[in-house]
C-alpha cells in the first residue's frame, strides 16, 4: 500500500460542504424592488405632513418608518443564506476516536415543579449515551433551585445509567431519552426490552412520588453517602440563599456499568447564592458551572442544554467535531449551533412555538455571514472563547483532563470555592466574569447577548441542522406561558438594544454591516409593537367615526399599500414554507405574531422603561414546563388556552372588540350611504384583524371550559374599548 498520511488522505476528503440557497439571487431582486416600494410609501407620508400636520398622520408615519426599519434589518438575514453537510464518515481520516477531545455537557434547570425532575433526568440520560468515548464524556447538572428533589432525582438517575446506557450501546438504540424510546412503541424488543421499561418505571414513580410529596423516603437511600448528602439542607437553606452544593454522582474510571465499562462523570451542582447578591440568573449559573468544571475535568469543548432539550441523535457529537476539528476551518469558530425543534407541538401550532424563522431559517441566514446567534441551548463551545478574544487566547491550553480524581478532597474544595456566591466579587479578575469572561451579564437574554458579544470580539460560529434533528424539546402549551415568556425576552432584548454596545451603532461597525442588523432585529424585535398596536386601533375608530384614513382604490398609492401587505407577508410564507412548514402553520404564525405584538411586546417594552428609570422591577421567571392533562387534551385539539385574569390578554381582547364592532359598522354604513371605494383598505384591514381574532371572540363567547376568557378580562376590555371611542371621536 501507498505510504500517504492520514493527512494526506483527508485532504480529499471533506469532512463538511457549504453552499448558498437556490433563492439567494431572488431575495436580493426583491429586496431592491421592495425598498423602492417602502420608499415610495414614506414620500406619500411626507407629501400628506404637508399638506396637514395631524396626530393622525404623524402616528402612521411613524407605525411605517417602524415598518421599514425592521424590514431592512431581516434583509440581512436573506442576502447568504448557506446550507451545510456534514460527513461523519471522514472524521476518522482526521482524527482517531483517542484523539477527540473531551466534552463536558452543561444541563441548567431552576424549578423542580415548573421544569420537573424526571424530565431534566431524561435529557441527562440522553447525552450520557452519547456514541462517544465515555471517558471524555461529563455531564454537569445545574440546579438553580438548589432542591434536594433534583438531586434526588439525579442519584436515581445515576443506577438507572448503569443499566440503560450499556443497552442502548449494545443494540444500537437510535432514540436514547429513555421517556421517547419507550413512547415510540418499537415493533420488535430486545428481550431485556421489557426489563429497562419496568426500572425506568420505578425509577419515574419514586422521582415523581417525591416531588409531589416534597419528601423523599429514606427507604430509597442506597448509602449512608447519600443519606449525607441530604443534609446540607439545613432549615436556613432557600433557593435564593444556600451555600453551594456539588455531589458527583458518577465518577468515570470507578463507577462502572452492569456490563463492566465505566460510566460518565455526572455531577449535580448547586451554586451559592446569597439575598443581597447578584444571581445573574441563568449567565451565572452557566458561568459556575464554567468554573467547577475546570476544576473538575476542563474538556476543551462544552455543550450546553436547556432541561428539557433531550438528545435526539447519538452522532451529534461527532457532526459538531466535523467543523471543530477539521484543520482548514477558521481559528476563530467559537461554537456549533443546532437549531431548537420541538417535539408535542399540535398538528396546526397554533401558539407558533416552533418559531421556525427564529431557530431555523434566521440562523441558515446568518450562517453566510458570521455565523448564528447562539440560541441558548443546543450549541458546542470551544472552552477558550469564554476566556479572551482570539488573539488572547491563543496560548490557552485547556485540551487536559484533571489528573485526580474528582472526589478528591482537595478537587471538591476547589470547586465549592469557585462556586460560592462570593466567587465573582473577591478580586478585579475575577470581577471580569459576565465581562471580559464566561457567558455575559446584562440582559435576560443571555444567550443572544454573549453571543454577540463574542462576534463583536472577532470569534464566529456555525449552523449545523442535520435532517434528523440534534435536540427535541418542549415549548410552551398554556397561551399565558408563551406570552410571559415572550414579554421576559422583550425586556431583555432592548437591554441589548439600548446598551453601549448597541447592534445598529457598534455592532454594525465592529463585526460587520449585515451581521450587526441581524442582531438588530432581534434586539429592537419588541418595537414591533408600535406598528402592530397603531395598526390594530387607529383604521378602526378612524372607521367607527366614518373617516377614510387610506387612499381611495382609483388612487395609484392604493396598489402601493397592497403590494407592500402581500409582498412582505407572501416572502414570509414562502420562506416558510420552503423550509418544510404548512399553510396552517405559517397562518397561524402570523396570527400569534400579532398577538405577541399587542401583549407581550408593548407589556415589556413598558416593563423596560419603567426599569430603565427606576420605578419597577421585574425577576426571572421560569417558564413552566409541566402540563395538566385538562390543558393537554385543550391544546391537542387547538384550542387557546386563556382562563387567567392576566393584564397581558387586555389589549388582545380590547382591539378584537374593537375590530369586530368597527368591521360591523363599517359594513353597515357602505350599504346606508356607499363610498366602498374610499373605505376599502380600511374595510379590508379590518377584516383581516377580525379574521384573526377568531380564537379571542371564540374564547369570550363560545366556550365554557375553564380555559375561556375571564369574565374579569372580558368587561374590563370593553370598558377600554368604549373609552377609546369616546377619545377618537374627539380626535377626528
Amino acid at each position: 500500500m501507498g505510504g500517504g498520511s492520514l493527512t494526506d488522505q483527508s485532504q480529499f476528503l471533506p469532512l463538511h460542504t457549504r453552499a448558498l440557497l437556490h433563492h439567494t439571487s431572488a431575495n436580493r431582486v426583491f429586496a431592491v424592488v421592495y425598498l423602492c416600494a417602502i420608499l415610495a410609501l414614506l414620500y406619500h407620508h411626507f407629501l400628506a405632513l404637508l399638506h396637514t400636520t395631524t396626530v393622525v398622520s404623524l402616528l402612521f408615519l411613524l407605525a411605517d418608518a417602524v415598518l421599514a426599519f425592521m424590514w431592512a434589518t431581516a434583509q440581512a438575514f436573506r442576502m447568504c443564506p448557506t446550507r451545510r453537510q456534514v460527513f461523519i464518515e471522514h472524521l476518522q481520516h482526521v482524527a482517531k476516536e483517542s484523539d477527540y477531545p473531551a466534552l463536558d455537557v452543561f444541563i441548567c434547570t431552576a424549578d423542580p415543579y415548573k421544569e420537573p425532575p424526571i424530565s431534566v433526568v431524561n435529557t441527562a440520560l440522553s447525552v450520557m449515551a452519547y456514541d462517544y468515548p465515555t471517558e471524555k464524556l461529563s455531564v454537569y447538572v445545574s440546579d438553580d433551585g438548589g432542591s434536594q428533589l433534583t438531586l434526588f432525582a439525579f442519584m436515581e438517575a445515576a443506577r438507572f445509567a448503569t443499566h440503560w446506557l450499556p443497552y442502548c450501546r449494545k443494540n444500537k438504540i437510535l432514540e436514547r431519552c429513555p421517556e421517547a424510546y419507550f413512547e415510540s412503541n418499537p415493533s420488535s424488543w430486545f428481550p431485556e426490552a421489557d426489563q429497562i421499561k419496568l426500572m425506568y418505571e420505578k425509577m419515574r414513580v419514586r422521582v415523581e412520588t417525591a416531588v409531589k410529596s416534597g419528601i423523599i423516603s429514606h427507604d430509597y437511600m442506597n448509602s449512608k453517602q447519600e443519606l449525607e448528602a441530604f443534609s446540607r439542607w439545613t432549615d436556613g437553606f432557600t433557593s435564593q440563599n444556600h451555600p453551594a452544593v456539588i455531589q458527583v454522582l458518577l465518577e468515570c474510571g470507578k463507577d462502572e456499568d452492569v456490563m463492566g465499562h465505566t460510566m460518565p462523570n455526572l455531577v449535580y451542582v448547586s451554586r451559592g447564592k446569597g439575598i443581597n447578591l447578584p444571581h445573574n440568573f441563568k449567565a451565572g449559573a452557566l458561568n459556575a458551572l464554567l468554573r467547577v468544571s475546570a476544576t473538575m475535568t476542563n474538556a476543551p469543548v462544552i455543550l450546553t442544554l436547556d432541561s428539557d432539550m433531550y438528545s435526539n441523535d447519538p452522532q451529534t457529537p461527532l457532526r459538531a467535531l466535523c467543523y471543530l476539528l477539521d484543520p482548514s476551518m477558521d481559528p476563530k469558530l467559537a461554537y456549533v449551533q443546532f437549531p431548537q425543534i420541538f417535539y408535542g407541538i399540535n398538528k396546526n401550532d397554533i401558539y407558533g412555538g416552533e418559531a421556525r424563522h427564529t431557530f431555523q431559517i434566521h440562523p441558515t441566514g446568518m450562517d453566510g455571514l458570521k455565523g448564528p446567534i447562539y440560541l441558548g441551548t443546543g450549541g458546542f463551545f470551544r472552552r477558550k472563547v469564554f476566556f479572551g478574544d482570539p488573539s488572547e487566547t491563543s496560548e490557552l491550553k485547556q485540551d487536559h483532563l484533571g489528573s485526580k480524581s474528582i472526589k478528591s478532597r482537595v478537587i471538591l474544595a476547589s470547586a465549592h470555592h469557585v462556586a460560592d456566591c462570593n466567587f465573582e466579587s473577591q478580586s478585579q479578575s475575577q470581577s471580569q466574569w459576565g465581562t471580559k469572561m464566561g457567558f455575559r451579564y446584562g440582559s435576560l437574554v443571555e444567550d443572544m447577548y454573549t453571543s454577540y458579544m463574542l462576534q463583536c470580539e472577532g470569534w464566529k460560529s456555525i449552523f449545523c441542522h442535520p435532517k434528523r434533528p440534534a435536540f427535541l424539546g418542549n415549548s410552551p402549551t398554556n397561551f399565558h406561558d408563551f406570552l410571559n415568556q415572550t414579554r421576559r425576552w422583550s425586556i431583555g432584548l432592548l437591554e441589548v438594544a439600548f446598551c453601549k454596545y448597541s447592534p445598529i451603532t457598534y455592532g454594525t461597525r465592529t463585526i460587520n454591516l449585515l451581521s450587526g442588523l441581524c442582531f438588530a432585529y432581534y434586539s429592537f424585535w419588541p418595537i414591533w409593537s408600535i406598528p402592530i398596536t397603531i395598526y390594530a386601533f387607529l383604521p378602526q375608530l378612524a372607521l367607527l367615526n366614518y373617516v377614510s384614513i387610506f387612499p381611495k382604490m382609483s388612487d395609484p398609492w392604493f396598489f402601493v399599500y397592497i403590494f407592500c401587505f402581500l409582498g412582505t407577508y407572501g416572502q414570509d410564507y414562502l420562506e416558510l414554507i420552503l423550509s418544510g412548514g404548512t399553510t396552517q402553520r405559517w397562518w397561524n404564525n402570523q396570527r400569534v405574531w400579532m398577538m405577541r405584538g399587542l401583549s407581550s411586546f408593548s407589556i415589556g417594552s413598558v416593563e423596560y422603561i419603567l426599569k430603565s428609570i427606576g420605578i419597577s422591577t421585574f425577576g426571572f421567571n421560569v417558564t413552566s414546563k409541566a402540563v395538566e392533562e385538562e390543558q393537554s387534551k385543550r391544546y391537542k385539539k387547538g384550542m387557546f388556552e386563556f382562563g387567567v385574569a392576566s393584564p397581558l390578554f387586555l389589549p388582545l381582547t380590547t382591539a378584537a372588540i374593537i375590530n369586530l364592532v368597527s368591521f360591523l359598522w363599517g359594513i353597515a354604513q357602505i350599504f346606508r350611504q356607499g363610498r366602498i371605494e374610499d373605505l376599502l383598505l380600511q374595510i379590508l384591514l379590518v377584516g383581516f384583524a377580525m379574521v384573526n381574532c377568531w380564537p379571542i371572540y371564540e374564547a369570550m363567547v363560545l366556550r365554557a371550559d375553564e380555559a375561556k376568557m375571564p369574565v374579569k378580562i372580558t368587561l374590563i376590555s370593553i370598558v377600554l374599548a368604549w373609552a377609546l371611542y369616546l377619545a377618537s371621536s374627539i380626535a377626528f
